[in-house]
Order: C-alpha cells, then structure tokens, then sequence
C-alpha cells in the first residue's frame, strides 16, 4: 500500500503575526507524507524568518520548500505554488488557517488509499475561529452529502481550505488572474468538472478538517468579491440560473431576519 503524499501551500506576504500558527499545524500532524510550500510575495517583515525555523528543525519532518520574491497578487502565488505541488494531492491553507486536527491527514489518507482509484477532490467542513483559536462558528454554507460541479450554483460549498484536489489535475488548471478576489471560486468549479470529464470520484469525508481564521481579502473587499462571484458563475451556469440563484439568496437571508 503506497503513503499518500500531501502538498500544503501556503501563500504569505507580511504575515509574521499569522504564519506560526499556520506551520505549527502542518509540523505537528501525525501523518508524515506532507511537503509544505510557502510561497512568499518578498514580505518586509520576519515571515521568512519563522518559516526557516521549521525548515530547520528536522524533528517534524516535513519537507519544506520556501521562496520569497515579488509576484502580481495572491493567485499569481498560488499558481507558483501549484508548479512546485508534487503526487499526491494538494491543499492551499493560508496563512493563519489550520489543519483542524493533528490527525487530520492521517484520517484523510487511511480513508482514501485503499480506493482502486484515487478520488479527484476530497472535501470536508470548516470550522471559524478568531486569533486566539476559539470557535466563532460554522461557516454559512454546509458541505453537500454529493458534491459536484453544480453545487457552487448556490454559493460556495466548501471552502477552498477544506477542498483537497489530486495534483494531477490541479496542476492542469491555473487560477484566472482576472479574478482578484474569487478566482478560487472559478478554480474549484473547473476542478469538479474535469472531475466529473474523467468520472472520477468527489470524496466527502464528513468531518471538520480545517480551522479558518476570521477575516481575509474577500471579507474585506465583499463588495468587488460578490461581483467577481457573480461574473463566475454566469460563465458557468450561465445568466439566467445566476440570476434566479440570487434572487433566492436575497428571499432566503430576508427570511432568515424576520
């Protein structure tokens, strides 16, 4: 039976304050198949400096791969990070999100390795905690019993934190530099319709398997973020299932105050 390899990449800019906890997670997961990748957009302050202090302790073993220099944005990162990605899957945590378990890896890989065919995405449930690690909540959206490419018509169902892709095919697909704010969006729905091309499996490992930390660019920029969105999913479901889906989302949050 082979180990199944993880590739972690991690994107960073100034993120000396949030990258720690972020290394500690991947460092202390028991399961030892895991290459970290940080991807640094030439930051200003110490976060190289704490992500060479874990390349350097052996003990964890992980195997690390850190670069810094200049890049045009966070996807133009991530698409550096995807080139770097090896066998056997792949998984963006950004800086400041966890692995929600030291066992989150284990219990991934002794579900799936066993399969005849690798699954092309497994996908689990997100919890949202603040900096100091306590709970705030779930996310709005509850991963579907099914996933498909389908599903992101109604927002997006699983987060990219929790929605781990085999390399193969990741590396296939680069993010849209179009989008600043949601390519990820655009990137998962691809995935899942390659998926679906090659009728291969979307695993749901009905578990939390990832901590994300209040905030982002997308909460900050919610306004540039929903439209990006919106032009999203007219590309791919086109603009009358688009505007029928937002029309419900409107009735459903009113529902929700009253």
């Amino acid at each position: 039976m082979n180990t199944i390899r993880f590739c972690i990449i991690t994107c960073t800019y100034n993120a000396e304050n949030v990258i720690r906890r972020t290394l500690d997670s991947v460092a202390n997961q028991t399961w030892k198949g895991i290459h970290h990748i940080i991807i640094d957009g030439a930051s200003t302050d110490n976060t190289i400096a704490v992500a060479e202090q874990f390349r350097h302790n052996s003990k964890c073993g992980v195997e690390y791969s850190i670069t810094s220099e200049r890049d045009k944005g966070l996807y133009d990162a991530m698409n550096k990070g995807l080139q770097k990605a090896q066998p056997d899957y792949v998984l963006f945590l950004n800086a400041g999100d966890t692995l929600h378990s030291v066992d989150t890896l284990k219990d991934i890989a002794e579900q799936v390795q066993t399969k005849d065919e690798l699954p092309a995405v497994i996908y689990g449930d997100t919890n949202i905690v603040d900096a100091t690690n306590r709970y705030v909540g779930k996310r709005e959206h509850d991963p579907p019993e099914v996933l498909n490419w389908k599903s992101f018509q109604n927002g997006m169902m699983v987060c990219h934190q929790a929605f781990y892709v085999r390399t193969d095919i990741a590396r296939k697909i680069p993010f849209d530099l179009k989008y600043e704010l949601s390519s990820d969006v655009d990137w998962c729905i691809k995935v899942m319709k390659e998926a679906d091309k090659r009728h291969l499996e979307l695993y749901n490992m009905h578990a939390v398997v990832c901590d994300f930390l209040a905030g982002g660019m997308s909460i900050k920029n919610h306004r540039k973020s929903l439209q990006e969105r919106f032009s999203i999913m007219v590309k791919h479901y086109g603009l009358i299932i688009t505007i029928f889906k937002h029309i419900q989302f409107i009735i459903n949050k009113k529902a929700n105050r009253e």
